[in-house]
């Protein structure tokens, strides 16, 4: 009762919301790097929002299904494939036993999800499944996943809807996930050294796009665009930092702090991703270019209720479809 890898993707690892409350100690919260796709993944098969999800990219894994699961797709658009055809995003999706998936095109996106019903058996570091490969703990041993590993699952399920002549079948809806991602402006709010850039550079910020740069990973996203230059030259002790913190580095460029960003760092933070739009940043990939939009506190703070109450909806709207499939 599993899922076995018959060829290992480019990184895939498993992967949850992150561990909190040890920064202090210098252990990163880690976690997916797209959030959101996270947990709509888990909110189409009917899991618990943090439940360990399969992060990829591309290319991606290849797997063959040794059970009966109802599985879901959310984020990037690898072309995902099942006997020759298309099984579509954000969509719950049962998967036959002996069915192989694959991805065959990168359309859109940096990082896909998959779920399945009731989770995978996982190994927990400090309350959670996510893998911290520096560490080597979290996930599957600690690591990325490799040829012939298997994720058992947690739950067995007898699918009695299940039609016999087909590896997989669609159900009936798709999560509508527009209004999650944003589209060519990532917005920020002011960091605490946001003051120190000349009134040039500060006008730079907002109005010149950033590329992705060929150096990013799941630390950070380096960013490649106009130098920036502050008024002064100040030698800072290293403080905190976070996930979407946006520091200026001594070459004047940007780097960006992502799901494996270090706890504290001596660079000037000159902004922050606010938490809504950090999965829309996720999902671009190297080479692509975007522009920064600078919000107030006030405003990151109703966009993050409005998420999460969008959220919630979708949630509810999953459960109370799923009733008719599954014994929630």
């Amino acid at each position: 009762m599993s899922v076995r890898i018959i060829k290992p993707g480019l990184l895939d690892t498993v992967q949850d919301a992150g561990r909190y409350g040890y920064q202090h100690l210098g252990i990163n919260p880690g976690g997916a790097m797209d959030s959101i796709a996270m947990r709509i993944a888990n909110a189409l098969v009917g899991n618990m929002a943090n439940e360990a999800v399969l992060e990829m990219h591309f290319p991606a894994a290849e797997m063959v299904f040794e059970a009966t699961v109802l599985i879901a797709l959310a984020g990037a658009d690898f072309s995902a494939s099942i006997d020759h055809k298309e099984v579509p995003l954000h969509h719950p999706v049962l998967v036959k036993q002996g069915a192989a998936l694959k991805f065959i095109q990168k359309k859109k996106g940096s990082c896909v999800y998959l779920s399945v019903e009731g989770g995978f058996e996982t190994m927990q570091w400090l309350g959670s499944s996510s893998t911290h490969l520096q560490v080597g703990a979290g996930g599957l041993e600690g690591r990325q996943l490799q040829k012939n590993d298997r994720l058992v699952l947690k739950k067995e399920s007898n699918y009695l809807f299940a039609e016999n002549h087909s590896f997989f079948e669609v159900l009936p809806w798709q999560a509508k996930v527009a209004d999650f991602y944003s589209d060519g402006k990532i917005r920020c709010v002011a960091g605490n050294e946001f003051d120190l850039l000349n009134d040039a550079s500060k006008k730079t910020l907002l109005a010149t796009p950033f590329t992705i740069s060929s150096s990013s990973n799941r630390m950070g996203y380096r960013l490649q665009g106009a130098d920036l230059q502050t008024t002064v030259v100040k030698e800072m002790l290293s403080t905190a930092v976070t996930k979407g913190t946006i520091q200026l580095l001594p070459n004047g460029q940007l780097i960006v702090l992502m799901a494996d960003h270090q706890t504290t760092g001596g660079y000037p933070r000159v902004g922050h991703i606010i938490s809504t739009d950090i999965s829309s940043l996720a999902q671009c990939g190297v080479g692509q270019t975007f522009h920064l939009q600078m919000i107030t506190i006030e405003e990151a703070e109703y966009s993050t209720r409005t998420q999460e109450m969008n959220l919630q909806q979708l949630i509810n709207a999953c459960n109370f479809r799923l009733q008719q499939y599954l014994a929630l």
